[in-house]
Order: C-alpha cells, then structure tokens, then sequence
C-alpha cells in the first residue's frame, strides 16, 4: 500500500525510527533504501507501583517487601537517573550518526556531479578538436593540391593556357565526399569511437594529432603535456610549434649555419668547446668518438684536437694563449697633448754611515733615523718634499748595507735622479761603487752629494778624485756630473743641492698622463697585524683611485683605502707620489708592478696565471734534467753541512735581503739553508716547519705569537729576534762555522835516527835510537822515514831509557824504541816524531 492512499505501512507504533538511506553504485547508478531503527523501551517504576523486567519481578520503589535484598530507596532513585542518562545519551549519539551520514551522502552528490560535469566537458573538448583538425586537414589538401596545380602550371609551356581551378576544388569536394560517403561513418566518427585510453592521450588541452598547439601558447600548456613524467621548457614547446608550423607550410626548411670564431686556449674542456661553438655536448662527443678520441663532456682536450673538431662543424679558428690574459692590461701610448708635467723621482744611495737619511731628514726637517734599529736604514722609505720654491720632489731612501744589494736595484730602476752620498771623510767605499754600477745600469743621472763636509779632516777633493777611478767624471774635472757639498748636520748646501736637482728634472722634461689607468711600482711590501697586506707603491703613470681594482705580481685587489708618507688618507694618488696601498689579497712581492683593470674577474684571471706561471718556473729549477745530474746532486749533498733556518721580517725587502746574505755565508762543507721566508709575525705554522726540519727560527723586527711562543716551548723550537742585520748575519755565520770539522794540525816535536835493533823476548825488535833534534815523547805519533819516505805512520808501544820505561827522552840522549804493531826496522831508519792539534774553523 503506498503513501498517496493516504495509508500506513503496518507496524508498530513507536516501536523503530524509519529513515530514507541512498546507496551509490558503479557506473552513476543509486538506489533508495528504506531502513528502520528499533528503539528499546524504557521503563520507569511509578511510586507504588511494581513493572516487570526482562530478569522478573523488579523491586517497587514504595514497596520494600518487593525490592530485593538491601536496596534503599535512595540507591534506587540513583540506578534510575543513571539509566535515563544513559538512554538520553544514547539518543544524542544516534543523531549525531544521522546527520554525519547525511553529510556523506551530499558530498558523495556533490562530486558525482562534479565528475559528470567534467566527463561532459571533456567530451565537449574532445568533439571541438576533432572537428578543429577535420578542418585544418581538408584546408591543408586544398592548399597541397592547389600548390601541385601551381607547380605544373608553371612547368607547362608558355603558349599552353592555364588550367582551371575547377578540377582542383572538385577534386577537393571528391575527398570530402569519400570521407562522408553512405558507405560508412566519416572518418571523425570513426576516431570518436576509439579505445578510452586513446581518447584520453588526445583530449590533452592544446594538443592535436600533429602535435600544434590550439590557440595561445601559455606556460600551464607548455608543462601540461609533461604531467607523470619529464616536464618540458616552454623553450622546447615553442621549437615544436615552430617545426609543426613549417612542416604545414610545406616542408621544414633548413636553418642557415652560423659561422663562429671559436677562441681555442692550450686546454680546454669539451663542454667549454661545445659551449663556444653553441653546439650539443652530444655532438661534439659523438665527433670526438669518431676521430678515436673517447671524452666526455669533462675532460681536457688539447689545442690541436680542439681545433680538429671546431672545423669538422665549420667553425673558424683562433688559437689564444694562456699568456693573452695579460692583454687586459692597458698599454696604449699616451697621446702628447694628454701628457702633463711631474715630479721627478730621487734615489738617495751610497755606503753605510755616509748620512744619507740624515741628509734626507734635513731635507725633510724630519728625523727618521731615531726610528731606525741600529741607526742604520733597513727600509726603503718614501717621502714627497715641497722645496721653498714650491717645487714638489719625491724621494726614496734606499739601504747601504751589502745585504741590501736588491734593494738598491729597485731603488735605481724607478728613479729619475740619483743622489750619491760619500762622506767627505771616508771617500769612495764598496757600496758607493755599488750604487755607481746600478745608476749607470739604469741609465739615470747622478748628482754627487759630498756629505759631512763641516767635520775638520773632510776632503772633498778626495772623494772627487776617487770617483774618476769609477769613470765618474765631476764638472769641476771636466765633467758632466754635478757635485755639491752638504752637511746634514749644519743644513749647510741643502739649498744648493735641491736647486741642482730642480736643474737635473728640468733638463729631463718629465711628464706623465695622469688621466689612464694608473700603474706603479711596488717599492716595499709588508704584513701589517692590523691593515693586513700593505705595499708601498710609487705612482708611475695615471692616478691611483679608491676603489680601484688592480693587480700587482701574482696578487690582486680593491684600493681600500690610500696613505700618504705623512700617515694621512688620501682619495687619489698621481704620478710620482708615493702611497701605502690596502686592499691586497696578499703580500706582493718588492718590485712587481700595479697595474688597474677594468673588472674583478680580469684581475683574479691575471693573478692566478701568474702564480701558475711561477709555479711551473720554480718546479722546473728545482727539477734536475737527467739522473746523472741527480746523482751528483746527491752525492754533492752528502759531503755539504747545511744549516737549515727560517726567516720572518716585517717587511718584503728585509727578507729578500737576508736570504740574499744567507746565501753568501758558506763554503764547500757548510751552508745556510733557508727552508722558508716571509713577512708578518711568527706563526704556529712556523713552529711545526722549523721542529720538524731541526731549524731555528729567526725574526727580524717581528715577534712570535702567543701560540707559537707556547708552541715553541714545548717543541724546544729556539726562536731569535734581531733588529739590526749585522747582528742576525754575525750569529749565523758562527752557527755555521760550528758546523766546521775542526782542522787538524800537526806539530813535529823532534827527530831520532835508529842506529841498531835488537830482538827482545815477549816485545819483539827494539830500536837503539838517538834524538838528534827536540824530544821524543811516549804520547806522540811517529813515522818511520826510510830514504825520506814514509814507510810507517803508527805510535810507539815502548820508550825505554837504559830498562826504564820513560815519557820522554830529550835530544842528544839515546833511548830505545818498538812500535805498535810493526817490525821491519833497519839500522839508519829515522824516526819522525808529531802531534797533532784540533784547531777551529770559521767561515
């Protein structure tokens, strides 16, 4: 009986909850269900009333003879409450499931519409493009047919008259016709009807059967086709939309090949060669296999196979070398109108203790020999000078020790006038010719300052004299070199001898272009604790900027900041002005040359091909050539002491200066050997190398830190320190000299002559001897002479006077006489008696 007769379904009334449930089954299909819930009874005990239970009679709240056994009434009304909790609870729970199943169902509704919406779509779409490529199909037939028309038209002779169009479009309408013929469904239809898998691979957005794209080319399409799998770049998509747009226009055409210069160094990489080529990886290896060469995309190929595969792809070739780095460098010649006037450069040179920085501190009314150890200059110093006059001059004060040869050289190469200083009291010494011989090297004109002329046994004609013998020939000789005579002490001719270098730089004409890059020379380099890297540079050329990236030797860096020679910070340094430099990456080495470029990355490039350079260079002088060279080399060794040290100083040509002395200390069994050498303080470092060679440390104007010095004292490692090079190169030398065997000398102490031998039981024969000169001594060596040559070289067993055994016999007196251990002795023989002494050496 249904619901619209206005009648129930039987049942029981109150007894269960009906409810409408909609079970979902494959492919769309439903079905409602009637299902209904069974609820339990509750009773609850009226007061005076008894109710029966599912276990029989149950206890009546009013009537105790009825309840069982020891229940209050108090426990009664409590198991009641707790019981209609329970049912209330019950309820509440089954409402909650009722409503979270009805939830369920809707959303199950909801996305079972969703998934009919899109399979809809999806059919839509699929429809949409199949007709889409219909189209574009019989379009591309027109198009192909009426080009094969065009074509034959034009291959037929002139007089002939061209052929309709008409054949071609009902030829066109033909094909369409097979395709919509009565004898089947089009060929669309019959796609449509295709496996589920086939439809899906062609349903994908912006995609038809020849692979172009429908519509605008967007990046969700581009990464669309890659979902499940490897993605492709929108790049790759626009290539294949590209080939499919010229394979419908009539075949691809052939792009035309560009032709490269591909810059090929001594080694280089094969993806670094493809990548210059702009060809495939793959290619380049593929031709590399072809010509017996298996490589891959990491490995190092050299020029010649380089050049091999950059013409095989049709390239043009340019061999580079390592060494065209160096071309960022800026060499151009400045123009004449560019050039502008400079200050000239002054090298002060001469012997020690002639007053060369006294001169100059009287020049500077400064006083820069107190700060020097020893009172002797062990730095090249740098200094600008503004006369009264208001001409600006540069000076650089050089060393005059002999350990400071290197320093003078590099002194002379940047210089334009060198000042030689001789004392008036001590004329021309070994230095003074020295810094003579480097001046005529260079090239560069001297001006001899005849200094302490105000002592009273000063002779200046001496020292003019004493010059000729150098081929340094004076004005007042004949000559072309001016002298002027000076005393630092009194300030007396310093106004002469600026006026003669005022006259010597305006002769010369020195100008520069201060507008260029800037590039200098390094005159000194040291470690500072707290700058870091510092080299003193003198300007050449340009001007030296803040901020400027420049490389220097084998290092490179940033101007961070410019000193001038009074301490202050200055933005900019021109032509012949002397700066500090910070900024370096590392310590240069004095006398490399700073050169400003254009990027960081040139900079690092020149410096790292420099070091390489050096390095192969000094592997290659330490290498010996054949084994023979070797082994002479080592036998050589065996026979040679060495005294291995390092050396630490605070600046790079204190160094330079003493390896250079170290290496003259020495002879054929002894040497210095100077593991290492740097500038800055002394370091943990340090003290591994010089405990693991056995080698002192030395310092000189540095210290050692505190981890070294702790380092140090554990290890045993004897750490010196020094400030003046006479004293470092006095203590090496007697190390050395310690090295020395002690020379053995002999001392002859007396003659006998033997005049008979006698045999004597249990000592064999005995020698009757007479000293004819000095003494004869038990302790000594003896030789025995016969016909003035040496037959026996040993020592006595017996001296005996008449049979005592004596210690020595004086001359005139006859003694008797055995060697050790030798008995042919004749009558005649003499007998030459020594000793020997141990004598040190030194070097």
């Amino acid at each position: 009986m249904s619901d619209n007769d206005g009648k129930k379904t039987l049942g029981l009334r109150g007894g269960s909850n009906s409810g409408n449930v909609k079970q979902s089954f494959s492919h769309g299909r439903t079905k409602n269900v009637v299902v209904e819930t069974k609820r339990k009874r509750v009773v609850v005990p009226k007061p005076g009333a008894a109710k029966p239970t599912t276990g029989g009679a149950s206890p009546v709240a009013g009537d105790p003879s009825k309840r069982p056994a020891g229940i209050t009434d108090a426990e009664l009304e409590r198991r009641m409450k707790a019981l209609a909790l329970a049912k209330a609870r019950e309820a509440e729970e089954a409402a909650q499931r009722e409503a979270d199943e009805k939830a369920r169902e809707e959303e199950r509704d909801r996305r079972r519409a969703e998934a009919e919406a899109k399979e809809r779509e999806e059919r839509e779409r699929e429809e949409a493009l199949k007709a889409r490529e219909e189209e574009e199909r019989k379009r591309k037939e027109a198009e192909e047919k009426a080009r094969v028309a065009e074509a034959a038209a034009a291959a037929a002779p002139k007089a002939a008259p061209a052929k309709p169009a008409a054949p071609v479009a009902r030829k066109a309408n033909d094909a369409d016709t097979e395709d919509r013929g009565a004898s089947g469904p089009r060929k669309v239809d019959r796609d449509r009807d295709a496996g589920r898998a086939e439809r899906v691979v062609k349903a994908k957005p912006g995609r038809g059967d020849d692979g172009r794209r429908a519509g605008k080319l967007t990046l969700n399409d581009a990464l669309a086709g890659g979902e499940g799998g490897r993605q492709r770049s929108m790049a790759a998509m626009k290539r294949k939309q590209e080939r499919a747009r010229q394979k419908a226009m009539g075949g691809q055409q052939e792009r035309e090949k560009i032709v490269r210069d591909v810059q090929v160094p001594e080694a280089i990489t094969v993806a670094e060669l493809a990548n210059r080529m702009a060809e495939r990886v793959a290619d380049v290896v593929k031709s590399l296999m072809q010509n017996g060469i298996m490589a891959t995309q990491n490995q190092t190929i050299d020029a010649d196979t380089a050049e091999l595969i950059v013409e095989e792809f049709g390239h043009r070739v340019q061999r580079v070398s390592d060494a065209d780095v160096e071309q960022a460098i800026d060499q151009v010649e400045d123009k004449a109108e560019d050039l502008q006037s400079r200050p000239p450069v002054i090298t002060i040179m001469g012997h020690v203790d002639h007053g060369k920085t006294s001169l100059l501190d009287a020049i500077r009314q400064a006083n820069v020999v107190s700060g020097e150890a020893g009172g002797i200059t062990q730095h090249i110093g740098a200094y600008q000078v503004t006369t009264e006059s208001g001409a600006v001059l540069s000076f650089l004060d050089t060393p005059g020790h002999a350990a400071f040869t290197s320093m003078r050289a590099r002194g002379a190469q940047v210089t334009d006038i060198v000042v030689l200083v001789v004392a008036a009291d001590d004329a021309v010494m070994p230095q003074t010719v020295e810094a003579i011989n480097h001046a005529k090297a260079a090239k560069v004109p001297m001006i001899v300052a005849i200094n302490k002329c105000d002592k009273p046994d000063a002779n200046p004609q001496k020292v003019r004299t004493d010059l000729l013998q150098h081929e340094v020939v004076v004005e007042e000789m004949g000559g072309d070199v001016q002298t002027v005579e000076v005393s630092a002490k009194t300030r007396l001719g310093l106004d002469n001898l600026l006026e003669a270098i005022a006259l010597q730089a305006e002769i010369l004409e020195l100008k520069a272009n201060p507008d260029r890059s800037a590039s200098g020379a390094v005159i000194e380099a040291q470690l500072d604790v707290g700058r870091g890297p510092v080299a003193t540079v003198l300007v050449q050329n340009g001007t030296l900027k803040r901020g400027d990236i420049f490389v220097v030797g084998e290092q490179w860096g940033k101007v961070r900041a410019l000193i001038n020679d009074k301490g202050d910070r200055v933005d900019e340094a021109g032509p012949s002005v002397p700066v500090e430099v910070l900024g370096l990456n590392g310590t240069p080495e004095a006398g490399d040359v700073l050169n400003v470029v254009d990027t960081e990355a040139q900079a690092r490039e020149i410096a790292d091909y420099r070091a390489h350079s050096a390095r192969e260079k000094r592997a290659a002088a330490g290498a010996a050539t054949t084994l023979d060279q070797l082994m002479a080399k080592a036998k050589a060794d065996q026979n040679v002491s060495e005294l291995p040290i390092l050396v630490k100083a605070d600046v790079q040509g204190s160094a330079e200066a003493i390896v250079q002395a170290m290496e003259k200390i020495g002879n054929d069994e002894v040497r210095v050997r100077v593991l290492h050498y740097g500038v800055g303080a002394i370091t943990e470092t340090d003290i591994g190398l010089a405990e693991a060679s056995g080698a002192p440390v030395i310092g000189f104007n540095v210290r050692a830190n505190a981890s070294a010095r702790n380092t140090a004292n554990q290890k045993g490692v004897e750490i010196r320190y020094y400030s003046v090079i006479y004293d470092l190169v006095d203590d090496i030398k007697a190390a050395a000299s310690g090295l020395l065997s002690a020379e053995i000398r002999e001392n002859f102490i007396g003659y006998a002559s033997i005049k008979e031998v006698f045999k004597v039981s249990n000592v064999g024969k005995v020698a009757g001897c007479l000293v004819t000169e000095g003494v004869a001594r038990r302790s000594a060596g003896v030789r025995l002479l016969r016909d003035n040559v040496v037959i026996h070289e040993g020592t006595l067993k017996t001296l005996k006077r008449f049979k005592d055994e004596v210690k020595e016999v004086i001359s005139g007196q006859e003694c008797g006489m055995a060697f050790e251990n030798y008995d042919d002795i004749r009558p005649g023989d003499v007998i030459e008696i020594f000793e020997r002494e141990e004598i040190e050496r030194s070097l």
